[in-house]
């Protein structure tokens, strides 16, 4: 007998019963009328029952094995195979990779309760099951098809679990119907792919006995319609994905399953998703600029920040606030950072900011899937403040459900992104320019807070000169930071996801370079201090050459402690960036609001 089969789990489990072992069963431990110093039966059961005793075990496989060993105290002569057998009415067998059920079940002939959940079984002989079973749980196995359990189930099952399998085929739609389940009264088709709604709520409905019924986790409870359109069409059920229907819940989706019909609408209607992604307030961004007295006019450099991220698609998004800022480049050289992330921009023209589809493609393992083309979006771009309030919402519509339940599994990727320009006056201006080094730095000092192109004056008494015309350099471009967002609970358990995206501490140029700074300027004091000691060391020429290799250490020592002082200023610490992430699924709330929708979508 294989290890793996389902009667090899189940023979191992009872034999670690130990039922014909002390204190169970016979034994030289067990008083009689010619044995002296054996225990009573009173003691023998302690030993069983008590949680310190070592013969206490715990059998969460099944309900019936904790009652059996006291049988086997009490009334060990009954304990036969068959009595053994016929004893159980509940096993669960949960994560013991079994993936064969074989006939050795059916030596189980009271049992009512079968749970399997979490093994590796691919096909389930429905002529191995027992008739008496009333419950069967098989989640999160390996099926693929239903043809094998409904050629003749048992009649008197109540209770189906099929969650977290690989179902949802049109044929496995077919083996869900009333003449393969005339008393079943609770369904589990949680986390399936089940995607043609209509199709299977028809065939739910000839369940004469159906109350129970849970879909969450299929792509199609995506829609805006759902759950709306399935408590309409089942108006038998009274529980849908763990919650009671009210009579009021019933009242305002009525009328919800005909407008199929009546719209000639059922792809819109449960065929697709809307949702909304927005971006809000960004914090924690370091200022880029500052002021330097010293510091030539040009180049003038500007700052901007925006967000960008990647989201499903077969349509362009429908943009909820224009912004003249998405007509700027969609991709720039990176300053030679070979960023895969950008686009390059051809031939020089300028490109939208709003999202383009890419090429980029999502393939579902599953065949029948189609391929989900993926839209790229940024944000309008923002000059630096404390708090950025992008206020960038996008609303997608997606028909391809199996994928983006996909990708809500596997979360959002957001970007920060800072776009560097340098801009100089033109050729024919005459004004003195700072001519820029093979190797241009910006630093702190340098950069300028003039914004728009303007120039500001070095002080109130100068003469305001005329402004030039400025020419710009490419943008330069680089990504401060991604951050994932999961998205996983969009799928099932809610119908909104607010999240607050925490991308720790980011360093940009401004900051690299201004730590930079300091660590030159303090090299710069302490070859200045050592020449000093130099000087004086050289002053004291008859001093004990001890005491000047002393006092040389001890300077090199503080040395040191003011380079790890001036290294590390308060200045520079830098606080956590965040940034405000909303994703929100469209779900209609009754029929008259499904019913306005679909006319404004008709209205030419």
């Amino acid at each position: 007998m294989s290890s793996n089969t389902l009667s090899a789990v189940l023979e191992k489990l009872i034999q670690r019963l130990c039922l014909n072992d002390f204190p169970c069963g016979y034994g030289s431990w067990r008083k009689t009328k010619d044995s002296a110093g054996a225990e009573e039966t009173d003691t023998l059961l302690d030993l069983l029952n008590c949680p310190h005793s070592p013969w206490h075990h715990v059998e969460p496989w099944s309900p019936q094995a904790a009652a059996l060993r006291q049988l086997a105290v009490l009334t060990p002569h009954r304990l036969r195979t068959d009595f053994i057998y016929s004893y159980f009415t509940s096993l669960r067998i949960v994560d013991k990779s079994v993936s064969v059920v074989d006939s050795g079940l059916l030596r189980f002939s009271q049992l009512e309760e079968l749970v399997l959940s979490a093994n590796k079984i691919s096909e389930i002989p429905v002529e191995n099951l027992p008739s008496t079973l009333k419950i069967l749980e098989l989640r999160a196995n390996c099926l693929s098809a239903l043809n094998s359990l409904t050629s003749q189930p048992p009649p008197r099952l109540q209770y189906l679990g099929l969650s977290s399998n690989n179902l949802g085929s049109h044929e496995d739609v077919t083996h869900l119907t009333g003449r393969h389940w005339p008393q079943l009264v609770c369904l589990d088709l949680s986390d399936c792919e089940f995607q043609d709604q209509p199709t299977l709520l028809h065939a739910l409905s000839t369940l004469p006995c159906l109350k129970t019924l849970v879909l969450e986790g299929n792509p199609f409870t995506l829609a805006p319609s759902y759950p709306g359109f399935t408590v309409d069409s089942l108006p038998q059920l009274s529980c849908l994905d763990a919650s009671w229907i009210s009579p009021e819940e019933r009242h305002r989706f009525r009328g919800l399953a005909e407008m199929t019909v009546v719209f000639f609408c059922t792809d819109l209607i449960v065929g697709q998703a809307s949702v909304t992604v927005r971006v809000g307030r960004m914090r924690g961004i370091p200022d880029p600029l500052s002021v330097d007295e010293n510091a030539p006019d040009f180049p003038v450099i500007t700052y901007t920040y925006f967000i960008t991220y990647e989201f499903l698609s077969h349509q362009t998004p429908v943009n909820q606030k224009a912004d003249i800022e998405h007509t700027a480049d969609a991709a720039a050289t990176a300053n030679g950072s070979g960023d895969a992330d950008l686009h390059s921009v051809k031939n020089g023209e300028r490109q939208m900011c709003k999202p383009d589809p890419e090429g980029l493609t999502v393939r579902s393992e599953e065949p029948c899937y189609n391929t989900t083309q993926v839209s790229r979006h940024s944000t309008s771009k923002l000059t630096w403040s404390e708090n950025m309030d992008f206020s960038d919402t996008q609303t997608y519509t997606v028909s391809n459900l199996a994928g983006l339940k996909k990708f809500f599994s596997q979360g959002l990727y957001l970007k920060i992104e800072e776009e560097k320009v340098l801009s100089w006056p033109a050729a024919s201006e005459d004004l003195p320019v700072a001519k820029p080094r093979q190797n241009v730095k910006e630093k702190k000092g340098k950069e300028s807070p003039i914004k728009s192109g303007s120039i500001k004056d070095k002080s109130k008494g100068k003469k305001k000169k005329s402004l030039p015309y400025l020419v710009h350099d490419a943008p330069i471009r680089r990504i401060l930071g991604p951050v994932h967002a999961p998205l996983q609970t969009l799928v099932k358990e809610s119908q909104k996801v607010d999240i607050l995206c925490d991308f720790g501490t980011l360093h940009t140029e401004s900051v690299v370079e201004a730590k930079q700074a300091l660590e030159k300027d303090l090299g710069k004091k302490i070859k200045k201090d050592k020449k000093k000691d130099d000087k004086e060391s050289k002053g004291r020429g008859g001093s004990d050459p001890g005491q000047k290799n002393t006092a040389s250490s001890e300077d090199k020592g503080k040395g040191r402690k003011v380079e790890a002082h001036t290294i590390n200023p308060v200045s520079l610490q830098l606080e956590p960036v965040t940034v405000e992430l909303s994703v929100a699924l469209e779900k209609w709330q009754s029929a008259a609001e499904a019913r306005h929708i679909l006319q404004q979508q008709q209205t030419p």
